[in-house]
């Protein structure tokens, strides 16, 4: 099992979860994070870091987030990792109870 980041991310990206993260497992995209499943080792410790709730363990995800298990696998092989924290997007309070977000991530092109 793993950890999944999930909609609450989008168009917040609180990187506490990063601070803690003891195998630099996060990568990093223009509006979300997300969890590689094959660097994360399970601990858990990211998920109380996180102020949204955005993280669950992938055996606990809501019905409505279990598309999230394939975007994390997705964008962690695309995205580069995230290995400190930084401040959340500067609209992050006003986005952080927002439901149906999933289709503002971004998308960055490839390099």
């Amino acid at each position: 099992m793993t950890y999944v980041v999930t909609e609450a991310c989008v168009r917040c990206k609180y990187t506490d979860c990063v601070a803690v993260c003891p195998v630099e497992c996060f990568h990093e995209g223009p509006n979300f994070l997300v969890i590689d499943p094959e660097a994360c080792i399970d601990c858990g410790v990211c998920v109380p870091e996180c102020p949204i709730g955005a993280i669950y363990a992938e055996g606990d995800l809501p019905p409505d987030q279990h598309d999230f298990i394939a975007l994390n696998a997705r964008f962690a092989a695309e995205w580069p990792v995230i290995e400190a924290a930084r401040e959340p997007l500067p609209e992050a309070g006003q986005w952080a109870e927002v439901k149906d977000k999933r289709q503002l991530i971004e998308y960055p092109a490839p390099a």
